[in-house]
């Protein structure tokens, strides 16, 4: 049991009516909590949520429409994301309580100053390393919009300027890193067919390569339900068609690839994660066509060339800036 919900059973009487959980673990909490029901937006999270408790948890970047009489937000990694989904929740909850729960390492004390716009906040438990605190909403805000609250900005690139639309929560919102400025500058000489954009975030890297290889399929995949709609906005704020898929992992990605393409995260709130690339590397060879091609960039510092060259074929660097290095290799 994740420690955040281990707190939340500790204040279980709080929880009498129909209550929603936000941005829940995928652990057995709706089963201790039989009133509740979920909001998640981690697409590998909300599969194992469904298939345990099938119909009680809702994937994407709003609640549903299903009543409650009280919510639980688990503390987002970035501020604007807490700032939106707490508003969406206190829009629906004027006079009755909203909870934030969140690890002491990952800014729940500061973050939970964010309720005192709704009313007086509490903190009612700390346990397990993390905090549970409360608010009485007596003042609920209209419910936002999401697209609202994007960053729009473009960026100048050899075949024209590109448009990026950014939501609250996604990868280097508002601004282009310093990994996928590199790779934008290497797309040339690409194969022909299914080009997949994996880790997508805003949607640059997929929207770039549809402009530039207009006659190849892209497909553009992303966890994270904000990352999916924000490459759903910036590649209609350009004109272009791709296909968006949410999904955890390679895994989730089509078949017969040509080429892979990435700048895969390692880093998710206070925590440092590997899994997702590390696994890419492992399992690009089962999605890509014989000779298919696996580039991304990554910090230099990270040792990826050994596992793509033990899973996939000979690792070559294509260029290097900055701290990172784009790598190349082709299925064997």
């Amino acid at each position: 049991m994740d420690p955040r919900s281990e707190v939340l059973l500790r204040q279980a009487e709080l929880f009498g009516g129909p209550l929603l959980l936000a941005g829940l673990p995928a652990d057995d909490l709706l089963g201790q909590l039989p009133q509740a029901h979920g909001w998640s937006w981690h697409a590998g999270d909300h599969t194992l949520l469904d298939g345990r408790f099938a119909g009680r948890c809702h994937f994407g970047v709003s609640a549903d429409d299903r009543p409650f009489d009280s919510a639980v937000l688990f503390l987002p990694k970035s501020r604007e994301l807490t700032d939106y989904q707490l508003a969406v929740l206190a829009a629906r909850l004027q006079g009755r309580s909203l909870f934030l729960v969140g690890e002491k390492r990952a800014g729940i004390e500061r973050a939970a100053k964010q309720l005192d716009t709704f009313g007086k906040a509490r903190k009612i438990d700390s346990a397990r390393h993390c905090q549970l605190w409360q608010v009485h909403v007596e003042h609920a805000p209209a419910a936002p919009d999401i697209e609202t609250l994007a960053q729009h900005y473009e960026l100048q690139l050899a075949d024209g300027p590109l448009k990026v639309v950014s939501l609250p929560g996604v990868f280097s919102h508002g601004r282009l890193d310093v990994g996928s400025a590199l790779l934008l500058q290497h797309l040339e000489q690409l194969p022909g067919g299914h080009l997949l954009d994996f880790g997508c975030g805003a949607g640059v890297l997929g929207a770039a390569l549809k402009r530039r290889y207009p006659d190849s399929q892209v497909s553009l995949l992303d966890v994270d339900a904000f990352a999916v709609a924000s490459s759903r906005l910036t590649l209609a704020a350009n004109g272009l068609d791709a296909e968006v898929i949410a999904g955890d992992g390679i895994i989730a990605a089509p078949k017969a690839l040509s080429a892979i393409l990435s700048n895969p995260p390692f880093h998710q709130g206070v925590h440092t994660h590997y899994q997702a690339t590390e696994n890419l590397l492992r399992h690009a060879a089962e999605h890509l066509k014989q000779g298919g091609e696996l580039r991304l960039v990554a910090n230099s510092f990270l040792k990826y060339p050994p596992l793509i060259e033990q899973h996939l074929g000979p690792c070559h660097t294509l260029a290097g800036a900055n701290g990172f290095r784009i790598y190349r290799a082709n299925k064997r």
